[in-house]
């Protein structure tokens, strides 16, 4: 057993100086009623000073315990100071909220966001049915049971709110374990094959027959911003969030060259020009302020509700993004090839292989069955014969 040489009373008593306890632990008296323990230990042959702490808050059984841990360590080569910082910062990861890791996730993801995520659908999920149970908790001790208790009265009554919300806690927690805190990454799988699978229920957006569009392109007359809007978006199959945001500076002779940062894609897009769709251009730059050509009223662009509520008073059950589903169908049914079709509505139909080879935009094709879409929609004929996109009568439309 191993002989000390102080005693509690000394370790209170004794006036500035320094105090040997045995096996490389000091006492360190600034004043009789001030000190600290020090502990000395070579590491590799290095003579290393470590600090236990002040008398205040480490008693002379604890120093001594302390000295003992760390001389253990020592002894099987690894350097006491150097371990302790390590389990100092390991238990700092422990502490860090699940809160805090979200907000850095976001920050992280907005760039592929569009406008930043500035319109909060990425956070949302999150912010709405996560943070609220478990923001305050330590993002290590996150795992698949508090997560399935959080997401148990989603996971059902809402499921695809519930799978949003869980995919984005996934992406949460890898970007926690790339900032080197303990996560574990499995925890969603884990939560998901204790909440079961669900099948999710396909809502199509309501849309209009290809058939009704002319009349009610042809009832957008009165030249306002909202049915120009929408005349456009029927003549170019654009989304309501990349038509909304157009700017006169895009367009570039007949070709509409819209950013990928108003891209669902992301990647940027060429759409060709209708005779149609540049008048409607036109006749919009009247209405243009601050840079945009669809502007709302009380600044910036004018919003999809106003759009989908302009239907909704016209007594129309289709919404605007129904239109490109209006144009997918009449391309469909009038024997456009499927690449085409889906290229005219920037959907990715390629794998990244075939994408290496096959770079064209198809500009010029897409271009002929732009028009003659564009010559059904603007007069309401729709004779195969002359609304082939070759012939002359579709090329002057």
């Amino acid at each position: 057993m191993a002989k000390y040489k102080l005693s509690a009373v000394q370790v209170k008593q004794a006036p500035k100086g320094k105090y040997g306890d045995g096996n490389g632990l000091w006492l360190i008296k600034q004043s009789k009623d001030t000190g600290s323990w020090m502990l000395r230990i070579s590491v590799h042959g290095t003579l290393r000073h470590m600090g236990l702490g002040s008398i205040h808050d480490v008693p002379l059984s604890a120093a001594r315990a302390a000295a003992e841990k760390w001389r253990a360590i020592a002894k099987d080569g690894t350097d006491p100071i150097q371990e302790r910082e390590r389990q100092r910062q390991k238990h700092g990861l422990r502490r860090h909220l699940l809160a805090d890791v979200a907000l850095d996730a976001f920050e992280a993801q907005k760039g592929r966001l569009k406008d930043g995520g500035k319109a909060g659908r990425w956070f949302s999920p999150l912010e709405l049915h996560v943070l609220p149970k478990l923001g305050q908790t330590p993002i290590s001790d996150i795992d698949q049971i508090a997560i399935r208790d959080t997401l148990k009265p989603l996971w059902k009554a809402k499921p695809a709110t519930a799978q949003k919300a869980i995919q984005r806690l996934g992406i949460v927690l890898k970007h926690g374990a790339a900032l080197g805190y303990d996560v574990d990454l499995q925890a969603v799988a884990k939560a998901i094959a204790l909440l079961g699978t669900i099948k999710l229920k396909t809502k199509h957006i309501p849309s209009m027959d290809w058939r009704e569009v002319p009349v009610f392109y042809a009832s957008l007359c009165d030249g306002k911003v909202s049915q120009l809007a929408l005349r456009l978006m029927i003549l170019t199959g654009l989304r309501s969030g990349s038509l909304r945001y157009l700017m006169p500076d895009f367009i570039d002779g007949d070709i509409l060259k819209v950013p990928g940062i108003f891209m669902k894609s992301g990647v940027d897009f060429d759409v060709p020009l209708a005779p149609a769709a540049l008048k409607v251009i036109e006749d919009a730059k009247r209405h243009a302020r601050g840079d945009f050509l669809f502007p709302g009223r009380r600044g910036n662009v004018i919003s999809d509700m106003t759009l989908s509520q302009y239907m909704k008073r016209a007594g129309h059950s289709a919404r605007p993004h129904g239109f490109r589903s209006s144009l997918r169908v009449y391309l469909a049914e009038h024997g456009c090839p499927r690449d085409v079709a889906e290229m005219c509505l920037s959907h990715n139909v390629m794998s990244k292989v075939e994408a290496s080879y096959q770079r064209s935009s198809l500009l010029e094709i897409r271009r002929r069955w732009l028009i003659q879409w564009s010559a059904f929609v603007t007069t309401g004929v729709d004779d195969l014969n002359n609304m082939n996109p070759n012939s002359e009568i579709t090329k002057s439309v």
